[in-house]
């Protein structure tokens, strides 16, 4: 997709004001938009394989957003994501103003194709189908359910699936953080902490530097 908002600066406002009201732009606000956004995507895969990824490799970087206002986290991922029985999953994700906006998750399989977009899902090979339905709204649909659920005593709970595909994302992006391959329990044992200190206030703060590949994470002072 292309870019997203900001809010600029102001010097009455303490450095962590200023971060937080650009939380998107700050891994220790947001995790990166892999994290904060394109999580959705890799959720939807581990759904349709029935799994968590065993290992990654990615790469990404930022070529777009390079000004101060957009924090220190990359503009672009791609994760090669490996599942169970030697399934792969290749992961993309940018936000640059001016290139192609697509949101779409595309499964190849033994008899055909199945692709899901927005208000669209369609097979393609043996078994063609296409949905011919309404498309709903997919935010309200969640609301719906999770209501019913309280009214039926059928509570719902997906805070383990919504814990395990935030690791999977982060899982990319210390890949790509870092230029090192890592398995899922690496992912969970990893040293890198990106949370500020505990006693955190508003006041000053550095800005995190930008990850590059290869060389240590440093981290902010403050």
């Amino acid at each position: 997709m292309g870019g997203l908002w900001s809010v600029p600066p102001q010097e009455s406002r303490s450095d962590v004001e200023n971060q937080i009201r650009n939380w998107l732009y700050h891994t220790w606000l947001s995790g990166d938009h892999i994290v904060e956004q394109h999580v959705h995507n890799i959720d939807v895969v581990n759904w349709v394989f029935d799994a968590w990824p065993v290992r990654a490799c990615a790469v990404g970087g930022r070529q777009a957003r390079t000004t101060p206002e957009f924090g220190h986290i990359y503009d672009h991922f791609a994760v090669d994501f490996e599942y169970p029985g030697e399934r792969f999953a290749l992961s993309m994700a940018r936000q640059q103003e001016g290139t192609t906006g697509r949101v779409e998750e595309i499964i190849h399989g033994p008899d055909g194709v199945i692709r899901l977009a927005p208000g669209m899902a369609e097979a393609r090979g043996r078994r063609a189908w296409r949905f011919q339905g309404e498309a709903r709204n997919p935010y309200l649909e969640s609301w719906v359910d999770f209501i019913a659920a309280i009214r039926s005593g059928s509570p719902m709970n997906e805070g383990e699936t919504v814990a395990l595909s935030t690791l999977a994302a982060i899982m990319g992006r210390i890949a790509a953080y870092t230029g090192r391959d890592l398995s899922w329990q690496e992912a969970l044992d990893h040293p890198l902490d990106l949370r500020p200190p505990e006693d955190l206030a508003f006041t000053a703060r550095e800005q995190d530097p930008i990850a590059v590949p290869g060389r240590p994470p440093r981290r902010a002072k403050g």
